[in-house]
């Protein structure tokens, strides 16, 4: 089967490849193929084409889905928080203090319509700024996402690891929000926000649920592995070509720092639907005033019915 993946190089993206590096996937007895594609909203669509099996995506996007009269689910969750960092370029350093001072600023999301995307203009509002006082640009992540930054083509940009640690360790931008950990999480969302998850259409897990079963056993396993490991062990594990920009040193010291925002156990965090839904419900006009069954939108199922993988 095909999982394509949001940004598959991002730290908030590991599992997947981690799982095909410690072997899960073979020892599952299922064939993976894992695709990338930098934004998650390409990702579903692709999915509902039925191009690829599954998406590993944030949470919300089966909000939105359900909104429009689709049904898919998160079978596993992998993120407890976002691990999203604002950062702004280092120039405007007492200029911009908070979201506040985001009124007329460009601002970089991963794309439009994109879990950065409604994220950005809910931290604007709550911070007292109309949305439409700002520009978000797509400016995706890693080199175009510094490079639009370097540039000037955006003031500040919402984005994960290592694009943070390469960003800050170059002296380009600094740290204005920092949702890498639970506390800066629910300080700026409110609440548990979780994030990555592999999520699929619901006629097909229904279909598939031995194979489901399957995958989740192995994304478990590996969200155990990597609570029993360091930032050093897992960046050995990892291909060269996901830390060639920023350095292993640095990739390292992100992973270590910023370990907390993988969810331990896989089971949806039970208060992190309820946040999701008032973020897009707040700004999505595909969620704004619909009546949304978050039941239907993930199920604990296959976690709690998982089998480690030796």
């Amino acid at each position: 089967m095909t999982i394509m993946v949001g940004g598959m190089s991002k730290q908030i993206y590991l599992p997947f490849m981690l799982a095909k590096q410690l072997g899960y996937y073979d020892k599952i007895g299922v064939n993976v193929k894992l695709v990338d594609e930098p934004a998650g909203g390409d990702a579903t669509e692709n999915m509902l084409a039925g191009q690829v099996q599954g998406v590993g995506g944030f949470y919300d996007h089966n909000i939105a889905l359900q909104a429009q009269g689709k049904s898919s689910e998160a079978v596993v969750s992998m993120l407890q928080i976002p691990g999203e960092v604002e950062l702004c370029r280092s120039d405007l350093k007492g200029v911009v203090k908070s979201p506040a001072d985001f009124k007329g600023r460009s601002l970089g999301i991963t794309d439009t319509g994109s879990s950065t995307d409604f994220l950005t203009q809910y931290l604007s509002k709550k911070n007292g700024v109309d949305p439409s006082q700002e520009t978000r640009r797509g400016v995706g992540a890693g080199q175009t996402f510094i490079a639009a930054m370097k540039q000037k083509a955006i003031d500040c940009g919402m984005t994960t690891e290592p694009t943070v640690s390469q960003a800050i360790s170059d002296g380009t931008a600094f740290i204005l929000l920092d949702m890498r950990t639970a506390e800066g999480s629910k300080a700026a969302l409110g609440g548990t926000y979780p994030a990555t998850s592999l999520y699929m259409q619901t006629d097909w897990v229904d279909q598939n649920k031995p194979t489901v079963q399957k995958l989740v056993n192995a994304y478990v396993s590996t969200l155990a592995w990597i609570q029993q490991h360091d930032g050093a062990a897992i960046a050995d594990k990892m291909p060269a070509a996901y830390y060639k920009g920023v350095g292993k040193d640095a990739y390292v010291h992100a992973l270590d720092s910023e370990k907390g925002i993988f969810n331990p156990t896989g089971l949806m965090p039970e208060d992190g639907p309820k946040t999701c839904l008032a973020v897009l419900g707040e700004f999505n006009p595909k969620v704004k005033g619909k009546s949304i069954d978050l039941a239907k939108t993930y199920t604990n199922e296959f976690v709690k019915a998982a089998t480690p993988v030796s």
